[in-house]
């Protein structure tokens, strides 16, 4: 009796996918790589929150001989991937720390003093950026990352804008730098400025960039200070969306202004408000209506911090410090100006509410 063997064809993937995997595979893989790094990092050393140790070995593998072919060819697809789609799901789950609830309990004083804070940095830092003669997008995109939430903002806002990778990086590599050192040097200023310990708390929620800073910087200061430091940080995150979508209104109208005057076609228009700000929205609303379970905000906390660190890494893997260096001194004396408007206006704002 013969026995016939068949062989069971395995389902072939899809035929765009193999190419796609190809091309974004290495970068994916190094980014994994670089976030599984910075958690090291955070471990060995608490003090250095894990979206900073991410963006700073994004830009040492940049430089690494080892590695700096690898970053500029072959991972380069998966990593600018990292940079924009990981960004725009991360920023979607970071709506889920916020509650219209929470909002509101800050009160009507607190919230008009994050709204200045917000409006004085960003237009400032705007206008003394084209004043400073910046590259590109730098001056919007560093306006928005001190005003509102650091390279979350930055990243929301570089989407809608359609950015230079390059100018993205080293607008992440700023507000990062000035976010880290403010870790360190707000504390020692909190009792010359005679600030107790929930006003401390508000002076470093309208004034340090990234949520992971504020808390390591205002932990400092009392359980009064982190509690105060994170609802103040959360409305001004909650401004990420009508900011984006003022961006947004100006590119439409500058590029209808532009095909006007050129008696072309207008062409094609960014969404006034993208899907991904919609959807942080939308994290809002279920937060405000639902009771949502403590594992699940657990777990969308640590889903939001890996997939921002993935895309942090990826926008600093873009930095190039000879180009960076050749204009180094204009973004330095911009980051620091923006820094003693954002801390300055923040610290009249508490003195006024308190």
């Amino acid at each position: 009796m013969a026995l016939t063997l068949r062989t069971v064809a395995r389902p072939a993937a899809p035929p765009a996918f193999r190419p796609a995997f190809r091309r974004n595979g290495p970068g994916l893989a190094l980014a994994a790589l670089g976030v599984a790094a910075a958690w090291a990092v955070h471990q060995l050393v608490p003090a250095i929150p894990r979206l900073t140790a991410a963006v700073v070995l994004g830009v040492a593998a940049a430089h690494v001989p080892g590695l700096r072919a690898l970053v500029r060819g072959a991972a380069r697809p998966g990593l600018s991937l990292a940079g924009r789609r990981l960004m725009r799901a991360g920023i979607v789950l970071l709506g889920l720390k916020l509650s219209i609830g929470d909002v509101l309990g800050l009160g009507w004083a607190t919230v008009a003093m994050v709204l200045a804070v917000v409006t004085a940095t960003f237009f400032g830092t705007l206008w003394l950026g084209r004043k400073l003669g910046l590259r590109g997008d730098q001056p919007l995109l560093i306006a928005t990352g001190y005003s509102i939430c650091g390279a979350s903002a930055i990243g929301a806002v570089s989407q809608v804008a359609e950015s230079d990778e390059e100018d993205v990086a080293t607008s992440v590599a700023l507000v990062t730098l000035c976010g880290t050192l403010a870790i360190a040097v707000l504390p020692l200023l909190q009792h010359p400025l005679g600030l107790a310990g929930a006003e401390f708390g508000r002076w470093v929620g309208a004034s340090v960039h990234d949520v992971g800073q504020v808390v390591a910087t205002a932990q400092t200061g009392g359980a009064d200070a982190l509690r105060e430091a994170v609802l103040v940080k959360l409305m001004r995150v909650v401004l990420l969306a009508p900011l984006t979508a003022g961006v947004a209104l100006a590119i439409v109208r500058r590029r209808g202004s532009a095909a006007r005057a050129e008696g072309r076609a207008v062409g094609k228009r960014p969404p006034l408000v993208p899907l991904f700000v919609l959807g942080f929205l939308a994290m809002i609303v279920l937060r405000s209506v639902v009771d949502v379970p403590t594992a699940v905000l657990t777990l969308a906390q640590n889903g939001q911090e890996l997939l921002l660190a993935a895309a942090l890494f990826g926008l600093g893997s873009a930095v190039h410090l000879p180009t960076l260096a050749r204009t180094g001194g204009r973004v330095a004396a911009l980051g620091l100006a923006s820094w003693a408007v954002v801390a300055g206006v923040s610290y009249a704002g508490v003195l006024l509410t308190a």
